[in-house]
């Protein structure tokens, strides 16, 4: 048999169809006759609803119906997860709107011009009330409440159990308050939902289409908050425009649009806007305290952490990750004998905090890199020589560490070595000191970053099938669900290289209820690892059954048959003695039973994976102007077995693009009444590729025992380590200034404001809110658990 495929840079296979404008997308599928909807949103953040006439909206040109809450009369629901179960939202706002942008009424026409024009005629009359939109100041005495019946805004918290102190003994102890600003998602295409109702001939009675990264877990959830029969509903995602965390669960508006068709009995399309996106989907969104203790040689005695999170308006699922997986990556890459980790979710009168690209562990890491930059200028140590005095050692794993959380293998030492060769490390330190020296005005700045994360987290399973086709070539059903990374190309690749079967005649099958019988669709970078190995072990059974059906048509051994790469099977040195596929499949179909040539796998794996990596970034600030720009980045991730390199650089360039974004440009900004002021692309700090350097990227390979292909995830990686490094490059080009720290994102202003203030005795600390102190110790007042959706 040839040399593998795996390993190789093979060619993504789903890509020309998007490229020459054949995908199909929700709005593509749309029915003739199918209706068209606009919401009614509140323009207030905080505010109880009086009255709400729709009769003019209702009279105008096309319009069907116009929908409120006691119209439809869906029950309060939780989107993705329970972070505290008080805080149900209604898809349509009943008695008090939240934020600006709640959806108060649905207008249902035949055009979505006539629905747009018939929304503007709604009246909406709302009582204001105070709104609350900082996190801490949501959670201090005398706040307006969000949910007056809770008779606080804080959503849970926790303590962690008494103890010693992390911080005593220490012989230094560094200190930041750092925010890991609200961003925006901004997926390429919105959330959009096609329902149609009616017998679709294969048993459904009900089918949507939906923008979504989680096609099965969205039809579980859809069933449960409509009360319907799951067995009669099919759900399908087609080709999907971004997700990056934003599209998992069911969001408000997709329960009034099934909700509408459902009531009407006819088509009803939502194409997401670009301001309702913006003004929708959120991620990120934490301020954090942190202390970390150092003895005489920089050696880090332990960490005292305080987080408030940000969930928004009904305890957003955003706001469970300062309690999930920043509390599980809290101890990062370093060797810290002792960790305090306090929690406190605030509910504001926001946006819903939902997942971005990482979900939790981003925020971690950030804050873990900015703080040992921050120590390593205090002790006067390098900021490579520092991390690589606390990293914790490659023989240490499997390792468990102070949040209980298990590794499962790294070699972290390795990845920061690599990325200083790489980035020419002590060339760019000498630039450095040569342009202060001269007193030039454009500052070089270098920052480095050392992350772990968490892939697939808690293990989980998921469904693979694979299937000789009569024709000779095969076809792969899965339960992920791929909207841009590769599924299709890697889990051919891994059937490819089993059967023999080129791939060209290798079919994908995803993201439909109705083919593929179950599957935890995509997220936390857990396609390949579980996925993959899925596929992996179906093609293995299929293996197993043709080389057992070749034996017999060949009176062979078993032992004796062989793939024969384009051909099908054969007996080893004999290639006159061989079998197409396709004979292989009709003989399957001659055995009693007739069953096809065709095997289905559940694969579970048992615990989380943990990438890791290194980043170097280079930047150039103006200090003039505070201009900042962005020279180099230098990428070392490693993500266990690599099956296709150019799908992990792809993956590793589109991590970065967005790290460096959070670092650099985009934010979500509202005024101290709640209103959004980032509403469009024209406000909200979106960059192009002409801001953005080429990358540099590269890879260690630490395969997992976790699973067989050895792999961890890749997607989320790259968005983990720039952000920091990029972060501490800033800081780094203006230290020599006295500089200690600047929030992100770093504007010019920002940049400006920072250089203006510069004072080496300042430091970025205050003491953590109060609300820490009356957290119950070590009670949870709210536990984040999965909602509506299976995964």
């Amino acid at each position: 048999m040839p040399g593998s495929l795996l390993g190789t840079a093979v060619r993504r296979v789903e890509d020309p169809e998007l490229l020459t404008g054949a995908g199909t997308f929700v709005a593509n599928g749309a029915p003739a006759g199918t209706l068209r909807v606009a919401f009614v949103r509140s323009t207030a953040a905080h505010g109880r609803l009086v009255s709400i006439d729709v009769a003019s909206a209702a009279a105008a040109p096309g319009v069907v119906a116009v929908f409120t809450a006691v119209d439809l009369g869906i029950r309060p629901f939780h989107p993705f997860m329970v972070l505290n179960p008080a805080c149900a939202r209604p898809p349509l706002a009943d008695g008090k709107v939240r934020f600006v942008g709640e959806p108060v009424a649905v207008v249902v026409a035949d055009t979505a011009a006539h629905a747009a024009d018939a929304a503007e005629l709604v009246e909406v009359e709302i009582d204001p009330l105070p709104a609350v939109v900082d996190p801490e100041a949501a959670l201090a005495d005398g706040a307006p409440l969000q949910f007056e019946e809770l008779g606080t805004n804080l959503a849970a918290g926790a303590r962690a159990p008494a103890g010693p102190d992390p911080l005593a003994g220490a012989a230094h102890v560094a200190r930041l308050r750092m925010v890991n600003q609200r961003i925006a998602v901004v997926p390429m295409e919105g959330n959009a939902v096609l329902a149609v109702p009616g017998d679709d001939g294969a048993g459904h009675d009900l089918t949507v289409w939906v923008s979504t990264q989680m096609p099965h877990g969205f039809a579980a959830s859809i069933a449960r908050i409509l009360r319907l029969d799951a067995d009669r509903l099919r759900v399908v995602a087609p080709h999907v425009g971004g997700g990056f965390g934003g599209k998992a669960g069911v969001a408000a508006e997709h329960a009034v649009i099934v909700a509408a068709a459902l009531r009407l009995g006819r088509p009803v399309l939502w194409v997401e806007g670009r301001s309702e996106n913006l003004v929708g989907m959120h991620g990120r969104s934490q301020v954090e305290y942190a202390e970390m203790g150092f003895d005489a040689d920089g050696r880090i005695t332990g960490l005292a952490l305080s987080v408030v999170g940000d969930a928004g308006a009904y305890a957003g699922f955003g706001g469970a990750l300062a309690m999930g997986p920043t509390r599980m990556m809290a101890q990062g890459v370093y060797d810290i004998p002792a960790i305090r980790y306090d929690v406190a979710v605030a509910l504001t009168n926001t946006s819903p905090v939902g997942a971005f690209r990482g979900a939790g562990r981003p925020e971690a890491a950030a804050l873990l890199e900015r703080l040992v930059d921050l120590a390593a200028d205090e002790l006067d140590i390098d900021p490579v020589e520092l991390r690589r005095r606390n990293l914790l050692a490659a023989d240490a794993f499997p390792y468990t560490t102070r949040m209980g959380t298990t590794y499962d293998v790294g070699d972290y030492r390795l990845a920061l070595d690599e990325v200083v060769r790489l980035g020419g490390y002590e060339a760019l330190r000498a630039e450095q000191a040569a342009r202060r020296a001269r007193g030039d005005r454009l500052a070089l700045g270098i920052g480095v970053a050392v992350y772990v994360e968490v892939t697939a987290g808690g293990g989980g399973k998921e469904f693979g099938a694979v299937t000789v086709d009569d024709d000779g070539g095969a076809t792969i059903r899965v339960g992920t669900s791929g909207h841009g990374q590769g599924h299709a190309t890697s889990f051919a690749m891994l059937v490819a290289d089993r059967l023999g079967i080129p791939m060209e005649r290798i079919r994908f099958v995803q993201s439909d209820t109705a083919a593929v019988p179950r599957g935890g669709g995509t997220g936390g970078s857990r396609s390949l690892q579980i996925g993959g190995n899925a596929v992996r072990a179906a093609a293995d059974e299929v293996w197993q059954r043709a080389r057992d059906l070749a034996a017999a048509e060949l009176e062979a051994d078993p032992a004796d048959i062989v793939v024969v790469d384009g051909v099908g099977v054969g007996v080893a040195g004999v290639p006159a003695r061989s079998l197409e596929w396709a004979q292989l499949a009709a003989a399957a179909r001659r055995q009693p039973g007739g069953e096809p040539l065709a095997a289905e796998v559940d694969f579970a794996q048992a615990a989380a994976t943990f990438p890791f990596g290194a980043h170097l970034a280079v930047v150039e600030v103006d200090l003039e102007t505070g201009a900042v720009r962005p020279l180099r980045h230098v990428a070392v991730d490693d993500c266990g077995r690599v099956l296709n390199p150019l799908i992990v650089a792809g993956q590793q360039h589109g991590g970065i693009a967005q790290g460096v974004a959070q670092a650099l440009w985009e934010e979500v900004v509202y005024d101290g009444d709640g209103n959004p002021l980032t509403a469009t692309l024209a406000d909200y700090g979106m960059p192009s590729a002409a801001e953005l350097p080429s990358f540099e990227t590269s890879n260690t390979e630490t395969p997992t025992p976790l699973n067989p292909i050895g792999a961890k995830g890749i997607g989320e990686s790259g968005t983990i380590g720039s952000t920091p490094a990029v972060h501490n490059a800033v800081v780094d080009a203006l230290s020599h200034l006295g500089v200690r720290h600047v929030d992100m994102p770093c504007t010019p202003e920002r940049v400006w404001r920072a250089i203006a203030a510069a004072d080496t005795a300042a430091q970025p600390w205050r003491p953590p809110p109060t609300v820490f102190a009356t957290l119950p110790d070590p009670a949870v007042a709210g536990r984040p658990e999965a909602a509506d959706v299976d995964i």
